[in-house]
C-alpha cells in the first residue's frame, strides 16, 4: 500500500518545514494518496515533527476510515483538507499544510498573494484566499478546494496555507516558494505599491517553468 520510503519521505519533509521555519510545533500536516487502493498515508494528530516515526503515520481511506494506526493514534484532524483534493484533483498526490509566517499574515488580511515576484508560478498566477472556517472542519476543506481551482495552494484565512502536486518534492517546493513570495510582498508593500506581473507575462513564466531544470530559478 505504501513503501518505507514513502513513509521515510514524510518524515523527512516534516522535518524540513520546521527547519526551514515553515512551520513550528505541531502545526501543519502532510500525506501522500495511493490511487489505487484510494488510502492516504497522513501524519497523526498532535504530533510534532521532530518526535514523530515512521510507524506513528496513519493510513485511512478518503473517508477518513482508519486502515491503519498505533493504538492511541488518530489521523491529523484536517484529513478531510486533503481528502477533498485526492477526491478532485489527479494532479495531487501529495500535499503539505503548513503554518508559515508571511503567508499567513496576507492570510490574516485576507489579502491574496498577487504577482509579485515571478517564482509564483510554482503555484499559478496567484494564491488566493479560501473564505475562513474553523479548523478540522469539513466546511474549511470545502472553502479551500473552491478557491484553489487552476492552482497549486491557497491561503487559509487567518490560519496558514496549503500546497499539493504530484510528490512531495513537488508539493514542499510550492510552499518554499509561496513563503518566499510573500515575504517579498509583505516588504514591498511596507516601503511602497509593488508592481505586479500582469496574466500575459505569468503564462510565459508558467510555460518557461514546464521546460527548465527544477533547479533553475
Amino acid at each position: 500500500m505504501f513503501t518505507d520510503k514513502q513513509r521515510t519521505e514524510i518524515i523527512q519533509y516534516g522535518n524540513k518545514l520546521v527547519d526551514y521555519e515553515l512551520t513550528s510545533g505541531t502545526g501543519g500536516n502532510i500525506s501522500l494518496y495511493d490511487a489505487s487502493t484510494q488510502t492516504m498515508l497522513i501524519t497523526p494528530s498532535g504530533f510534532e515533527f521532530s518526535e514523530m516515526t515512521e510507524e506513528d503515520l496513519v493510513i485511512v481511506d478518503l473517508g477518513g476510515n482508519v486502515i491503519e494506526a498505533k493504538e492511541g493514534l488518530k489521523p491529523s484532524s484536517e484529513w478531510q483538507l486533503h481528502s477533498i483534493f485526492y477526491q478532485n484533483r489527479t494532479d495531487m498526490t501529495a500535499i503539505i499544510h503548513a503554518h508559515t509566517i508571511y503567508a499567513t499574515v496576507l492570510s490574516c488580511l485576507r489579502e491574496p498573494l498577487l504577482a509579485t515576484h515571478y517564482m509564483i508560478a510554482a503555484a499559478g498566477k496567484d494564491v488566493p484566499v479560501a473564505e475562513y472556517a474553523t479548523f478540522g472542519s469539513q466546511e474549511l476543506a470545502d472553502n479551500a478546494y473552491a478557491a484553489m481551482q487552476d492552482r497549486k495552494a491557497v491561503l487559509l484565512a487567518n490560519h496558514g496555507m496549503i500546497g499539493g502536486d504530484s510528490n512531495l518534492e513537488k508539493a514542499f517546493n510550492i510552499i518554499e516558494e509561496v513563503e518566499y513570495c510573500s515575504k517579498i510582498y509583505c516588504i514591498a508593500k511596507s516601503v511602497g505599491t509593488p508592481f505586479i506581473l500582469d496574466n500575459i507575462e505569468m503564462q510565459v513564466i508558467e510555460n518557461k517553468f514546464k521546460t527548465y531544470s527544477k533547479n533553475v530559478k
